[in-house]
């Protein structure tokens, strides 16, 4: 981010490139302070350890994207420190968890599996919007991103399969569209992006890498730092 003294929030940043984003962030010495959202604060060492490390700069808060409450009182909770934010960034996001798997077939759907991952990949980033937009609209320059995936791509789509996954980061695509042209009204400045960061040794990754091409697979390191270099260049337009 260009702004001097710019304060971020990161959603989901309790690990993976959530966690190297706060990382990063706070090493760049033009983030005054950076606001990092998870689940359970309690058990989430690495950033306690951070937070440790940059004392005053970093607070992390709860926030889970299936309860629009939690992401109300985060949003509460931000309020009471700064009322502008240069960056809101959504990391959250769900491939695979409890019973459920990428689904391989049409007989592999089922509807609890694709009520979760709608939740968390596309619902989760429009509420997150719903709340925190109001941070973005000042005379500054702003940026609401969130974390997408290529196999939200439509016409990209050629080998079928993950339906709840593919149609979820489709329908987070639309979202984010749609939060652009009402933001571009009332927030002229505001910067509005999905951002895809590439196949990252993540967990969320870690069962389908088998395939993955000689050096197209990332450190979360690596995907973050070309992540930010992205949100650095983009411009209103």
């Amino acid at each position: 981010m260009d702004n001097a003294h710019t304060t971020a929030l990161v959603q989901g940043a309790s690990r993976g490139i959530g966690l190297e984003t706060v990382r990063q962030l706070l090493d760049r010495g033009r983030t005054r302070r950076v606001f990092a959202t998870c689940r359970a604060p309690e058990s989430a060492q690495a950033l306690a350890e951070l937070a440790a490390h940059h004392p005053g700069r970093l607070e992390v808060l709860p926030l889970d994207v299936q309860d629009e409450a939690s992401i109300e009182a985060a949003a509460v909770a931000v309020r009471q420190s700064t009322d502008r934010l240069a960056l809101v960034l959504n990391v959250s996001g769900v491939l695979q968890g409890s019973g459920f798997s990428p689904e391989k077939k049409l007989g592999h759907v089922e509807p609890s599996a694709l009520r979760t991952v709608f939740e968390i990949n596309a619902f989760g980033p429009l509420l997150v919007a719903k709340h925190f937009h109001p941070f973005l609209r000042h005379d500054g320059r702003s940026v609401f991103a969130s974390l997408s995936a290529r196999v939200g791509s439509i016409s990209d789509n050629r080998l079928g399969g993950w339906y709840a996954y593919r149609a979820s980061k489709a329908a987070q695509n639309m979202f984010t569209k749609t939060i652009s042209i009402e933001l571009q009204r009332i927030a002229p400045r505001a910067i509005v992006v999905g951002l895809h960061p590439g196949t990252v040794d993540t967990d969320l990754s870690r069962p389908f890498q088998r395939n993955v091409p000689e050096g197209k697979l990332l450190s979360p390191a690596q995907s973050v730092e070309a992540l930010l270099s992205v949100l650095d260049k983009l411009g209103p337009e």
